[in-house]
């Protein structure tokens, strides 16, 4: 092991190699690494980081799993009732997984200012509303606060005080119709308090956040009546299976549907994310794999001579082939360790500084996401280099073919 080491080591040192006409191929092939290792930690991290994002932007919104009546149809704004007196709330006890579960009510109407109006649904919340999404959302002002007294405050996105010319501390009203239109309309005074930006323009442009007993009181229900239930729940990558437990659980006049069901097209779309990245992270090995075989024989047919010597010594084939698999193993770590230093560099710049920003009308979210974990991180290089060690052995095998007295001669 010693004399493998030792001739590698000198195969590799400053004076042996970047002298030689292998110098160049030797250059390539551990640049080939480190662009390969730091395109797959960026594509992973920017692929996880979007979807998580966009997961969570669609989650703080809806909840895992919304509960409602079959016939409710928000977008039509016709919402039916459902009493709080269910078996599963507060407390989802039935199943395993719940974190929480929140009574929400939708109501469409219309802002109207002295110059311009906009159309949008009203979210009623209570007291039980878990705000935690949107503590990551609020740009500006504070989030509202709900008790059993009627409450004006309201919180409206970014996209709304733009359009409307809407700041902190403005009252505005707020237009609902009623079912016979030949009445007026029903008129709220709202107060804002707080301004979001989730970086989905498509909610952002849809909701703004009130207290539940307006929309209670617009729609002529009792305080125990609701438009829907949001369930949360632990563990993501449980979804479907607990979506499945909570439809069975629940009454059946009630309809359980996941987030995923619900914005089917927006998850089918960030799925492909991960074909892309499956792809990426193929291409780069395939890449850092054919210039590490490269310099590999490149370095093999550079030191005939010397395989012919040490042939002639006694040394075995075996042993010559592990001395040119380390050489390629130092120089593929030495392209791991660059990488990943310029990788994480690039990534911790984006995550703490983010200068790469998105549209977000096409993907949900105002600057590019990244996702740091040192999970993915190791098993990336680890994937890479023991990809390279198993490749590199085929072209070792070249050393069998060398005739140690025309080795000698070789010139």
């Amino acid at each position: 092991m010693n004399f493998e080491f030792f001739i590698a080591k000198r195969i590799i040192s400053a004076k042996s190699y970047k002298s030689s006409v292998s110098a160049p191929i030797i250059k390539i092939g551990i640049a080939a690494i480190v662009i390969s290792i730091v395109v797959m930690l960026i594509a992973v991290a920017v692929s996880v980081g979007l979807q998580q994002k966009i997961r969570d932007k669609a989650v703080a919104f809806n909840g895992h799993i919304t509960i409602s009546n079959f016939d409710t149809n928000i977008s039509e704004g016709a919402q039916i009732p459902i009493s709080k007196n269910q078996e599963f709330y507060p407390e989802f006890s039935s199943v395993a997984g719940i974190d929480y579960v929140q009574a929400v009510a939708h109501k469409f109407g219309i802002i109207r200012t002295e110059t311009d109006f906009e159309a949008l649904f009203v979210k009623g919340v209570g007291e039980d509303y878990n705000w935690r999404y949107f503590d990551d959302f609020l740009i500006s002002g504070r989030l509202p606060l709900y008790s059993k007294a009627y409450s004006q405050e309201v919180i409206i996105s970014e996209y709304l005080s733009r359009r409307l010319n809407l700041i902190i501390g403005q009252t505005f009203q707020m237009y609902f119709l009623k079912s016979d239109t030949s009445r007026p309309p029903r008129i709220v005074k709202f107060e804002i308090v707080g301004v979001f930006n989730s970086g989905f323009e498509e909610l952002d442009q849809s909701f703004l956040i009130g207290d539940i007993k307006h929309v209670q009181r617009l729609n002529r229900w009792t305080k125990d009546q609701v438009g829907q239930f949001e369930v949360f729940i632990e563990d993501y990558s449980a979804l479907d299976q607990k979506g499945e437990e909570v439809y069975t659980q629940t009454p059946s006049s009630l309809n359980a549907e996941t987030i995923k069901q619900k914005y089917a097209l927006i998850f089918e779309w960030i799925s492909i994310f991960d074909k892309n990245t499956y792809g990426i992270i193929g291409m780069m090995i395939l890449v850092g794999v054919i210039n590490m075989i490269t310099a590999l024989l490149v370095l093999i047919l550079e030191r005939t001579q010397m395989i012919g010597v040490l042939k002639a010594l006694g040394s075995t084939n075996w042993r010559i082939q592990k001395v040119f698999i380390y050489t390629a193993s130092y120089l593929a770590i030495s392209g791991l360790i660059i990488g990943n230093f310029i990788g994480l560099t690039l990534l911790f710049i984006q995550k703490y500084f983010s200068p790469i920003t998105l549209d977000p009308s096409i993907y949900y979210v105002t600057k590019a996401p990244v996702y740091i974990d040192w999970t993915y991180i190791l098993g990336l290089n680890l994937m890479t280099f023991l990809v390279c060690f198993l490749v590199l052995i085929i072209p070792s095998y070249l050393i069998a073919k060398i005739n140690p007295v025309q080795a000698i001669k070789f010139d």
